[in-house]
Formats: C-alpha cells, sequence, structure tokens
C-alpha cells in the first residue's frame, strides 16, 4: 500500500510538472511566491546536488603501458550564490563539497627489475573536496518555460584528504597528491520554470591545470618516477533548486 501511494504520489507530481513545463503560458510564480520572476532579481540563491565522475590525465616520462585508472560515481552538494548582471548573463558562485573515490591499476613493467607483490599494483586515492568555482552562464532568451544556458569559468579545492604532508609515501602503500589545486570548467544545462521553484539540471567538465602529484622520497620509485605530469579530469551532473 505504502509503494502504490508514492507511486502514485510521484506520477501526480511528474503530470503537475509536466503540465506547467509544456504550457504555452509563461510561469509566474517562479522560485519567488508570486511575486514576480525571481530571474529578474540582483541576488539569487539556490542549492544543489549531483552526482561525479572524476579522473585522472597522466603524462609520461618514458613509453610504458598506460596507468588504467577505475572511476567510481561520487556525491556533490553545494550552495548557489547568483548575481545577474543582465537578462542574459550571470556571475555565479557554487562552493561545494565533492566526495569521490579512484583506483590506480600499475602494470608489471612499472617494477621490473623488483620484488613486488600483487598488492603494490593497486593505489586508492581518496579524495574529499572543498571546491570553490567561479562561473559566468550565458543563456539565451527563455522559450515559454524554458531556458537553455552554457556555462564557463575557474575554480580552486582544497582536497581533505590529499595526504600531501604525510611523511609515508607509496613504499608504505600511501599514495598523495597537492592539497591544493586549480582547474577550468565548461558546460551547459537547461532552466526549467516550475510555479514555486526553478529547477536545473546541467552537466559540466572539469580540467585540471597543474601537476597534482606528491613525489615519492625514492626518484626511482616505480609508482612517481615515470610520472611527468597527473593533472585531475572529472564530469559532473548536477541539479540545481532556486
Amino acid at each position: 500500500m505504502k509503494r502504490f501511494f508514492a507511486l502514485l504520489s510521484f506520477l501526480f507530481i511528474v503530470q503537475a510538472s509536466s503540465a506547467q513545463l509544456f504550457s504555452k503560458e509563461k510561469v509566474t510564480y517562479d522560485a519567488n511566491q508570486g511575486r514576480g520572476s525571481t530571474d529578474n532579481k540582483l541576488l539569487r540563491w539556490g542549492y544543489f546536488l549531483g552526482i561525479n565522475s572524476y579522473d585522472f590525465n597522466f603524462d609520461y616520462e618514458e613509453d610504458l603501458r598506460d596507468i588504467y585508472v577505475k572511476k567510481s560515481p561520487g556525491f556533490s552538494v553545494g550552495l548557489i550564490g547568483n548575481l545577474r548582471i543582465n537578462s542574459f548573463i550571470d556571475l555565479r558562485l557554487e562552493p561545494g563539497l565533492l566526495i569521490t573515490t579512484r583506483e590506480l591499476y600499475y602494470s608489471q613493467t612499472y617494477f621490473a627489475g623488483t620484488t613486488f607483490n600483487n598488492s603494490d599494483l593497486i593505489r586508492e586515492v581518496k579524495s574529499t573536496y572543498i571546491h570553490l568555482p567561479l562561473l559566468v552562464k550565458i543563456s539565451t532568451k527563455r522559450v515559454n518555460n524554458f531556458k537553455p544556458f552554457i556555462v564557463g569559468g575557474f575554480s580552486t579545492a582544497l582536497n581533505l584528504s590529499s595526504n600531501e604532508n604525510n611523511p609515508e609515501d607509496n613504499k608504505n602503500g600511501q599514495f598523495r597528491t597537492k592539497k591544493n589545486s586549480l582547474f577550468y570548467e565548461l558546460g551547459f544545462g537547461i532552466d526549467l520554470y516550475l510555479y514555486n521553484f526553478k529547477f536545473t539540471p546541467s552537466i559540466r567538465g572539469l580540467f585540471g591545470i597543474g601537476d597534482e602529484l606528491v613525489r615519492d622520497k625514492d626518484p626511482n620509485s616505480p609508482w612517481t618516477s615515470n610520472i611527468a605530469g597527473m593533472k585531475t579530469r572529472g564530469v559532473f551532473v548536477n541539479f540545481t533548486f532556486q
């Protein structure tokens, strides 16, 4: 019975939302409780929830087999501060908490001439980012209750799980990365206008600017000596509510 009512409620919400979105009449009670379109406000606030997928892009010193990166879906949550420049341009700040995990798989060729265990071929990289992007959002003209846009800008992140200052390195099973990183971001999305709020699904790519690897003490370390540079790449799917 509970599942039946949950399904019925979900279908009702979907039906009501579809009626609002696909109506030829513009919704005027969007995100401001009947006081007009919130798009006209100088400052707007909201929050986002989402999923992320992080990767590493490696540059190598020698032509060995690539380090394989196994990605796991992560979780994103944060706040939004939006400054209206004009009808088509907004400046946006999106501080958030992003949690993700990556696993690095090394080829045995990295350990040629040394003794190793199977556990030495795998390194887990857990990351907890305090992420702070400053973005420019460029929108099209609103069509009924839809408003597509593109977004881009720069961001910085503080990795609380970097272990940059950990005295133990890969010899003790600890893969280390730098605590602070810089990125540029590009993406697109669409604003969907509903009676009580504005819902925005978006997709955004993140690209690291600087090398993020903290190298082992041993200059001939099989884990870090062949890495000339390591930069983060990521994809976000965010759902924003304003």
